[in-house]
């Protein structure tokens, strides 16, 4: 092959710009734009920028606008409440106004009520002169008519209270007693207790009621009777029934109180 024909069949310089500007994209990419890209794209930077302002000031013309509606709102809310008020104070008001008339119309009726009193009283007064003048004699039936009616009623008492104290007189009157529990103690063993619990029920007063009895062992073989009574408390007393037992020298050595009970 001639140098012609290699020349002819070779077209990488007809291809020549295609390589240019994939060269120029590759030292781009190495180094950076070029200072001309660099211009375009300052020239074109500004516009997002601006559309980003656009959309800012949209967004705050619409918080404007719900704050501007939201004062509009409470604005309207504060005029309602304000005409409630006035309308509730224009009733208080009015109620305030009727109640003082209503006190004064009050204030003033005693005093035009009194008026005709004071003027009316004299009038009565002189028929009562008159009639007082001439029934004396009326006035001296009276007073013997009330002496009458104190005498009946004192009479009427009296008998009350003597149906009060002959109806206290039938009714039984309580009666004090006590239940006593003496010890009869003997002389020895060798005393006869039954001879001594006989003589002891020999004691008769008025007042006395004698009850149970029995022997209480003591020691050494001798036993004690100790025997039980019911006495009224105004009629018998402990001393006397002592007294009264112990007159029986040869049987009874002593006489103690074991219990005492009121009934």
């Amino acid at each position: 092959m001639s140098g012609l024909q290699c020349l002819a069949s070779e077209n990488i310089w007809f291809d020549k710009q295609r390589y240019d500007e994939a060269e120029t994209r590759f030292y781009e990419g190495v180094n950076g734009p070029s200072t001309q890209q660099q211009r375009v794209q300052v020239k074109t930077a500004p516009q997002p920028a601006k559309g980003r302002h656009q959309k800012r000031q949209h967004r705050n013309s619409s918080s404007h606008a719900g704050a501007d509606q939201e004062l509009v709102s409470r604005m309207k809310s504060l005029e309602l409440e304000n005409q409630t008020l006035h309308k509730v104070v224009e009733h208080m008001r009015a109620t305030m106004l009727k109640l003082e008339s209503r006190v004064a119309s009050l204030e003033k009726t005693p005093a035009t009520a009194a008026v005709p009193c004071a003027k009316a009283a004299p009038v009565q007064a002189a028929p009562a002169k008159a009639d007082n003048s001439d029934d004396e004699d009326d006035d001296i039936d009276l007073f013997g008519s009330d002496e009458e009616d104190d005498e009946e009623a004192e009479r009427v008492k009296q008998e009350r209270l003597d149906a009060y104290a002959a109806k206290k007189a039938k009714k039984p009157t309580l009666i004090a007693k006590s239940s006593i529990l003496l010890d009869v103690k003997p002389w020895d063993d060798e005393t006869d207790m039954a001879k001594l619990e006989e003589c002891v029920r020999t004691v008769q007063i008025d007042g006395l009621l004698w009850g149970a009895s029995k022997l209480v062992p003591v020691g050494y073989g001798i036993k004690k009777l100790q025997i039980g009574c019911v006495v009224e408390d105004d009629k018998v007393g402990t001393d006397i029934l002592e007294e009264e037992i112990t007159k029986f020298e040869d049987f009874v050595q002593s006489v103690d109180v074991a219990a005492f009970n009121k009934i």
